[in-house]
C-alpha cells in the first residue's frame, strides 16, 4: 500500500475536486465560473501531490515553454472569461505536456486483455500507433 503525506492527501482531494469542477463546468455550457474553479483547484492540488518545486520544474523546462504556456495560457483565458477558446488552449497545452507519456500508457494498454484487443481494431489501430510512436519534444 502507498503511503501518503498529509499535504499529499490535501492535494489528491483538492486535484479530485478540481477534476469534478472541470468536468460539471463542460457539462453545463462552459460556465466559466465552475472552470476557473476548477483549474485552480486541479493546479493547486497538483502542487501539493508532487510538491511546490517538481511542479515547477515539471511546468517550467526549456523543451516544454511552449507546452505551459499554453496550457497555463489557457487557464489565464479561461479566468478572464472566455471558457471555450481557455479550455482548447488548455487541452492543447495538456497533450503537449503529456506525450512524452503516451507511448508507455499506449504500451501498457496493449497488455491489458480486452483493451489491447480493442486497441488493434484496424480504424483505431492506426491512430494508436502514431500516437504511441515515441517522439521527442521540441
Amino acid at each position: 500500500m502507498i503511503s501518503l503525506t498529509d499535504s499529499q492527501k490535501i492535494g489528491m482531494g483538492l486535484t479530485g475536486f478540481g477534476v469534478l469542477f472541470l468536468f460539471f463546468g463542460m457539462i453545463l455550457f462552459f460556465d466559466k465560473a465552475l472552470l476557473a474553479i476548477g483549474n485552480i483547484l486541479f493546479v493547486a492540488g497538483l502542487s501539493f501531490v508532487i510538491g511546490l518545486e517538481r511542479t515547477f520544474r515539471f511546468f517550467f523546462q526549456k523543451h516544454k515553454m511552449k507546452a505551459t504556456s499554453f496550457f497555463l495560457g489557457g487557464v489565464l483565458i479561461v479566468l478572464i472569461g472566455w471558457p471555450i477558446v481557455g479550455v482548447v488552449l488548455e487541452v492543447y497545452g495538456f497533450f503537449l505536456l503529456l506525450r512524452g507519456f503516451f507511448p508507455a500508457a499506449v504500451g501498457f494498454i496493449r497488455r491489458i486483455p480486452f483493451l489491447g484487443s480493442l486497441l488493434n481494431l484496424p480504424f483505431i489501430s492506426g491512430f494508436v500507433d502514431k500516437v504511441g510512436e515515441s517522439n521527442t519534444m521540441v
